[in-house]
């Protein structure tokens, strides 16, 4: 008899059960090793009845992005408010990102592009080739403070069927528009951040189960990879980093590591992450999209020191 397609098997839900608990053991473990607290974490579902959300981003202006990759939607949610559609037809939006004019950066995976719509809805292309063949499937993308913009370039599903790149890539657009091949990975990158002083460039990968590093000089061009975290429970999806230099790293829950690379606490472990954001004015909130919902996670002072 078939499966329903779907439906995950048991060892598959064996798997990422097993998966979920080690992480929380590890993170456990390592929190009390090094004699920190651990925080108090509130977790409540604010958007839900959707298909798959991914991309998170919060706004300056007070509310947040994310995707609905299969509805092909970005959906707009303020505290307070139901959610909204901010755009249709946006061609499978999986990450998106603000800069600091409060434009909004989005990787299309259908249309295999990464577009900037401005506030009067204005959205323009920003790149879909390299070397003349068409990206893989933009995934995830992060704008720097003074407007470098980087973006990974994996393909996962049937987008490997498509693909006319023989390799995977993150890709760097400067701020007057030159793009350049920042790294070419042996595993599929996912998600995309910059360090607080915009001098390092982290990258997860879903295959490999890691977040690597590179240097970024003046012009933002990026050097000397290395591995920073490896063995990461689940899938390792989005990341983001905060002003402190944590890295929040999606995947089982997201766990949450010091800028050197130790794991400090995991929120909802238990949980199938596909990426994060940090908003809110005091810089406590981690917004979650899980699968048909998306989760605010509220952290108390001994998280947020």
């Amino acid at each position: 008899m078939r499966r329903p397609v779907g439906r995950p098997s048991w060892p598959a839900l064996g798997r990422a059960m097993r998966q979920a608990a080690r992480a929380l053991l590890f993170a456990l473990a390592t929190i009390l090793a090094s004699g920190q607290d651990v925080p108090s974490i509130s977790v409540a579902r604010i958007a839900e009845g959707f298909r798959f959300t991914e991309g998170p981003a919060w706004s300056r202006d007070g509310y947040l992005v994310f995707s609905d990759t299969p509805s092909n939607r970005i959906l707009k949610w303020a505290p307070g408010h139901a959610p909204e559609l901010l755009r249709g037809d946006a061609n499978g939006p999986a990450g998106n990102a603000f800069d600091a004019q409060g434009r909004l950066y989005t990787c299309e995976t259908r249309a295999r592009r990464v577009v900037r719509m401005d506030k009067n809805g204005k959205i323009e292309t920003l790149a879909e080739r390299w070397d003349g063949k068409r990206l893989n499937a933009p995934n995830d993308v992060v704008v720097s403070r003074n407007g470098h913009v980087y973006f990974t370039d994996p393909a996962f599903g049937e987008q490997s069927d498509h693909r006319e790149l023989d390799f995977y890539g993150v890709y760097h657009i400067s701020p007057k528009g030159v793009i350049t091949l920042a790294a070419k990975t042996a595993g599929r990158p996912h998600g995309v951040a910059i360090s607080p002083n915009g001098r390092i460039l982290y990258v997860t990968g879903a295959d490999e189960h890691n977040v690597r590093a590179y240097d970024l000089d003046g012009d933002g061009q990026a050097s000397n990879e290395r591995v920073l975290i490896s063995g990461i429970a689940g899938v390792p999806g989005g990341i983001r980093v905060d002003d402190k230099g944590r890295l929040y790293v999606a995947a089982a829950g997201v766990a949450v590591y010091s800028s050197e690379g130790g794991l400090l606490f995991t929120i909802s472990p238990d949980v199938r992450v596909s990426n994060c954001a940090l908003g809110e004015a005091d810089g406590k909130t981690v917004f979650l999209t899980a699968g048909a919902d998306v989760r605010r996670a509220r952290l108390d002072a001994k998280a947020g020191n």
